[in-house]
């Protein structure tokens, strides 16, 4: 009942506008999972190849044939340095990032090589293939999108990407590079933390007040942990011009620990497993040196954490280690703790962090709630209940909260759907400052101003002024004062140095805009931070205040006070001159000073028309007034030239548009690699299932029955023809092959196939017609009762109507009867005589004639019979009890006429749809005491 009413809730929340579908693709370090809205589904999970609702997030190479997954992890076993996984931290990195060097650490068989065009790093897959993180991450993508289209049954193509809430500048765009490859839009990229939030709030809406509560989401992945404290509260908008209230969240708290996670504990708990082979001397061989080897216990790592994690012992055991020496040892979680110990006194450090960031004790959050599958280690638990003083919640699908909250953002930013709005207000995590030169008494100062602060909501746009440059001058974009993280995470950030803006064209604008009227605003820089966190220089411009005098038109007093009187007398308002209006438009609107100063122009105009009536008065005051008129009227004029601005990257490069199409073609060609793969594949099984279904088939009676011996000789020996080339020479063929003998032994088939079918079909469509035949032959005879020679009161049908559906029966029967003794005949190997489309054809004909009478006596309606002129009198004379002349019927003498109307739209709504000849009939049929038919 739960299930059934989210649902409920879901559908009410999401309607369909059309048939496109969206996506969101929650990419962890271990896991990715699949989101999908599509119409009917509102949420849901998309499924894998293998049914299951999160894949490994792991990619095999082995012998042109790429593997994602689970089939990944089986060849990453034998080859690990041809399988890649974990690769979310090295984005937007170069060789020497501490996050580099920390992956060369944990995973020492990979070749690791420095992109010297980009500053990145990439995979050496062999001394022709290299592969970066962006390409890598591309090709899940496009697997993500195959698992979604197949679980929506139609094509995606735009997406919300989730993304953790410390991902800089440089690692946010490297994500949409990968998109970009993958051919996805990108509709946001939305941090884990909101996701989450989202999806934790669209379930709690009626829980919410204007009084803001405080919830600390606390999640700890494979590679990261991260605690949010987030407020939920209704606030009221008035974007469409009236008062809305919508539940709104907004992220006032963040901290975290990007090597805090479970990959750091399996890790260890490997190199331990690792000792311990070593210990017990098996082999006089290094486990450490042998990367298949590393690759079994790492595996083998994570499946005994995952079980330590419900028990308090287990064993570790891999059959052929090294050198085929299996490896047994008991591993007990006290074991696992003492190994981990300063991790898990890592875990409150991120509680700390948010509450200072956010300005919160801790006694104000109302619920911790876990997420992250590291969340369920018991040591975890213990050591965060510590610090947090309090309950943990556990009342969050851990593994999906993101996906589903990211692809309710994905529904609301498409246009194929319309939600119910919900507000999110994200939070900047690495404040950002813009940083310039200017001379002061003779000394270059160095300035600094802050864009956006820490914890600043965004999206938010911000505007920069430069007053003091007179030329051409430079500023850079940097991050700002990171103190409040720790020395290592600053390092982690990588350069603080984000671009470097150049502004031209300074000195030309400035004297295109001079003047003693001229007052100069200063130069503005637009930068906005969009819904993906990502930060843009929108565009540089000079600004300057422009006063202008307004000239009136030289005019008589005379001509003044003719035209004044004359609107007098036609009530016509004082019209505004062309001119006037020309300025107006001019005029920006939103600006308060403008608006002032057109309020001030129009209380002056009505001034003016006042003093014009009164020069009717006094000829002097007339002269005075026209004087006053023709004085000129200041007016401000804001002037915008836009500036030159170009930026230079102080980060990690972009892709060049060569550096692009040549990852395209690269990927393109592994995606073709793999649809032919699957093609083949697929052509192999259907003509192998073809071969082995035909056999068993010819076998039965049905069949057998069915075909000459000549014709099943024929096709048995095509069957064992194909069953040895397959397991001989055909087991090397491509797809186009397998489909070309397919197509053969189909069209030898053809006739075999399609006698069995009409033998199996004919009987039901044989019962269908003399059902049909039944039923029409029954409302024939209730029928002939509805003619006028039968009933003149219920004249429904001609006699005509009867014949030609009598003459239709009986002609279907004779038929029936005559081709069914011709088919049962003949053999069933011979060509067949009566098939089930002639029988349809038959049917419909028969079905098209009852249709027809049964819609005309849906329609019907009985025409009222006239009264004579004595039976009329008889009763206005016990109506009113007097004898009314024959010219008092209608007041004029003439004889009135009753004219029967066809029935309305509302008189016909009310007759039941008629399926059957059968119920149609009994509809007809009247009551002993009804007097009029009643349909």
């Amino acid at each position: 009942m739960k299930l059934i009413g989210i649902s409920i809730l879901l559908l009410c929340a999401i309607t369909y506008v059309n048939s496109l579908a969206v996506m969101s693709i929650d990419f962890g370090s271990e896991w990715m999972k699949i989101g999908i809205v599509s119409p009917g589904v509102p949420m849901e999970i998309a499924l894998n190849k293998e049914s299951k609702r999160k894949t490994p997030t792991i990619i095999s190479y082995r012998d042109n044939i790429r593997t994602f997954g689970e089939d990944a992890q089986t060849v990453g076993i034998r080859f690990p340095k041809n399988s890649y996984q974990y690769l979310l931290d090295l984005l937007g990195k170069g060789i020497n990032h501490p996050m580099v060097k920390l992956f060369q650490q944990r995973f020492p068989y990979y070749d690791l090589v420095e992109d010297s065009d980009r500053g990145t790093i990439l995979f050496k897959h062999d001394d022709e293939t290299y592969y970066s993180p962006e390409e890598l991450i591309a090709q899940f993508l496009v697997k993500a999108r195959e698992f979604a289209e197949q679980s929506a049954h139609q094509k995606i193509k735009e997406c919300v990407i989730t993304v953790p809430c410390y991902f800089n500048q440089v690692e946010r765009k490297a994500v949409l590079q990968a998109a970009k490859l993958a051919d996805l839009k990108v509709l946001q990229l939305i941090n884990n933390h909101m996701a989450v939030a989202l999806n934790y709030g669209i379930f709690r809406t009626k829980d919410f007040n204007e009084t803001a509560q405080y919830i600390m989401f606390y999640d700890m992945g494979a590679s990261a942990t991260t605690a949010s404290i987030v407020s939920l509260q209704n606030v009221k908008t008035k974007e469409r011009g009236y008062v809305e209230t919508h539940p709104q969240i907004s992220v006032i708290g963040v901290g975290y620990d990007r090597t805090l996670g479970g990959l750091e504990i399996q890790i260890r708990l490997r190199d331990h497993l690792a000792k311990k082979f070593n210990e017990q001397k098996k082999t006089t061989n290094d486990v450490f040196k042998n990367p298949r080897a590393m690759a079994k216990l790492f595996k083998e790592a994570g499946r005994v954490k995952n079980v330590l994690s419900a028990n308090n012992d287990h064993f570790a055991q891999i059959e052929g280690l090294l050198d085929e020496q299996d490896f047994r040892v008991q591993v007990t979680r006290e074991d696992l703790e003492n190994l981990c110990s300063d991790i898990f006194e890592r875990v409150g450090n991120p509680v700390e962090q948010a509450l200072r960031t956010a300005g919160l004790a801790m006694d104000v959050i109302s619920q911790v709630v876990l997420v992250g599958a590291g969340t369920r280690v018991p040591k975890v638990q213990e050591a965060l209940q510590k610090v947090v003083k309090q309950e943990l919640a556990k009342n969050l699908n851990t593994d999906e909260a993101a996906a589903l909250g990211a692809v309710y953002k994905a529904a609301d930013l498409s246009t194929g759907f319309q939600v119910k709005k919900f507000i999110t207000k994200d939070a900047v995590l690495f404040p950002v400052q813009i940083i310039f030169e200017r001379e002061v008494e003779g000394d270059i100062k160095q300035v600094k101003r802050m864009l956006f602060g820490l914890m600043n909501p965004y999206p938010q746009k911000k505007i920069i002024t430069f007053n003091k440059h007179v030329d051409d001058f430079l500023f850079n974009v940097n991050y700002a004062d990171l103190d409040y993280l720790p020395a290592h995470e600053i390092l982690n950030i990588g350069s603080v140095n984000l671009t470097e803006v150049s502004v031209k064209g300074v000195v030309n604008a400035m004297k295109k805009n001079s003047g003693e009227n001229v007052e100069s605003k200063g130069i503005k820089a637009h930068f906005t931070m969009d819904e993906s966190g990502l930060l843009k220089l929108v565009n540089v411009e000079y600004v300057v205040e422009k006063t202008l005098t307004q000239e009136p038109e030289e005019e008589g007093t005379f001509s003044k006070l003719g035209s004044t009187i004359s609107k007098l007398f036609s009530g016509e308002p004082d019209k505004k001159t062309k001119e006037e209006e020309a300025k107006e438009e001019e005029k920006p609107s939103g600006d308060e000073s403008e608006n002032k100063e057109e309020k001030k122009e129009t209380t002056d105009q009505t001034n003016k028309t006042e003093e014009v009536r009164n020069t009717t008065e006094s000829k002097g005051n007339t002269t005075k007034e026209a004087t006053e008129q023709k004085e000129a009227k200041p007016k401000v004029v804001t002037v915008k030239e836009p500036l030159e601005a170009s930026e230079k990257l102080l980060t990690i490069n972009d892709m060049s548009n060569n550096q692009f199409s040549a990852s395209q073609d690269k990927l393109k060609k592994l995606n073709d690699i793999e649809k032919e793969i699957n093609r083949r594949a697929t052509a192999l099984n259907s003509l192998e299932s073809f071969v082995i279904d035909l056999q068993t088939k010819l076998e039965e009676e049905e069949y057998s029955s069915a075909c000459t011996e000549e014709e099943k000789t024929k096709i048995l020996t095509a069957c064992s023809e194909i069953s040895e080339w397959l397991y001989e020479d055909g087991i090397d063929a491509d797809a186009n092959t397998y489909e070309e003998k397919l197509s053969e032994l189909s069209t030898l088939t053809r006739d075999l196939h399609y006698r069995v079918f009409e033998h199996k079909e004919r009987p039901e469509a044989l019962a269908a017609l003399h059902s049909m035949l039944n039923g029409s032959k029954n409302f024939l005879e209730s029928a002939r009762n509805l003619t006028k020679s039968n009933n003149p009161e219920k004249d429904v049908f001609t006699d005509v109507e009867i014949e030609t559906l009598e003459k239709i029966i009986r002609e279907t029967e004779e038929w029936r009867d005559k081709e069914t003794e011709e088919q049962n005949k003949i053999e069933k190997h011979e060509p067949v005589k009566l098939t089930v489309k002639m029988i349809s054809e038959k049917m419909a004909a028969l079905d098209r004639e009852v249709k027809y009478l049964v819609n005309k006596i849906k329609f019907w309606k009985p025409k009222k019979t006239e009264k004579s002129k004595d039976e009329k009198k008889n009763d206005d004379k016990k109506e009113g009890g007097e004898e009314l002349d024959e010219k008092d019927i209608d007041g004029s003498g003439e004889k009135e006429e009753t004219v029967e109307e066809p029935p309305t739209e509302e008189e016909t709504e009310d007759i039941p749809e008629t399926t059957t000849p059968e119920e149609d009939i009994e509809a007809s049929k009247p009551s002993e005491s009804d007097s009029h038919t009643e349909l």
